[in-house]
């Protein structure tokens, strides 16, 4: 618990039977429970989450590839299934740092905002970030803040904290299933007329292999594209409440 908040983590994991263990070792005391949603990895993870031996993991294992979006609406939900308070999405890959998600839930708990966005830009070690790796996030994140007026500086990072009173008014049946699905849940909170926030993340870059590549640019952009045209025109759904 956190100020009388349960916490979860939910832990998208694909082929990620070598690093699950190291990070689910390092989720901070504070988390009440840990979601591992095992995309139908081939290699083990489930197995290797379990061996960990903490009885707050629970593994929800996909039959087929779904993709990381959808890995996370499973967990989102089973977490609110179990009267989660705040939602924490940290990767299976250990590129999170434990230290900063504290920080990370500290509005959502205090009330002051309804989701919060990690931002490795923000951070004093952003460099660390491969030069490609962060132009490719500029250039989404702009699109991101054409599309939906937030201003967000980086949309990809996948390090979030969500209020379970917020999730239980989005469509998350809708949330696009695989990469770009940060910047679709984006849009969604933008025509909710939820309040995002961002705050400064360590970006971690070691032994661990993203799994963004350049032709996810594209993907990305078109998913950000669908979303506005989709919400184009809608009146504001707290206007119609």
């Amino acid at each position: 618990m956190w100020q009388s908040k349960k916490i979860a983590v939910i832990v998208p994991a694909y082929e990620e039977a070598r690093l699950i263990g190291r990070m689910l070792r390092r989720v901070p005391d504070f988390v009440d429970a840990v979601y591992v949603v095992d995309d139908a990895s081939a290699d083990g993870t489930s197995e290797a989450a379990r061996a960990v031996g903490d009885p707050r993991v629970r593994v929800i294992r996909h039959a087929d590839n779904q993709g990381v979006g959808a890995a996370i609406r499973s967990g989102y939900q089973r977490a609110l299934d179990e009267a989660a308070d705040v939602l924490v999405v940290m990767a299976g890959d250990d590129q999170m740092d434990p230290s900063d998600l504290a920080r990370l839930i500290a509005p959502v708990v205090a009330g002051s905002a309804d989701y919060v966005k990690g931002s490795r830009f923000e951070h004093r070690e952003a460099r660390r970030m491969p030069l490609a790796r962060r132009a490719g996030s500029r250039v989404l994140s702009f699109a991101t803040r054409l599309a939906t007026g937030l201003d967000v500086n980086d949309c990809q990072c996948g390090y979030t904290a969500l209020a379970a009173r917020a999730a239980r008014t989005l469509p998350l049946a809708e949330l696009w299933p695989r990469f770009g699905y940060p910047n679709d849940l984006l849009a969604m909170l933008a025509a909710h007329e939820l309040c995002v926030a961002e705050v400064p993340v360590r970006p971690v870059y070691a032994d661990e292999a993203s799994g963004l590549r350049p032709w996810h640019l594209l993907s990305i952009g078109f998913v950000i594209g669908r979303r506005w045209w989709l919400q184009r025109g809608e009146p504001s759904k707290r206007a119609q409440m």
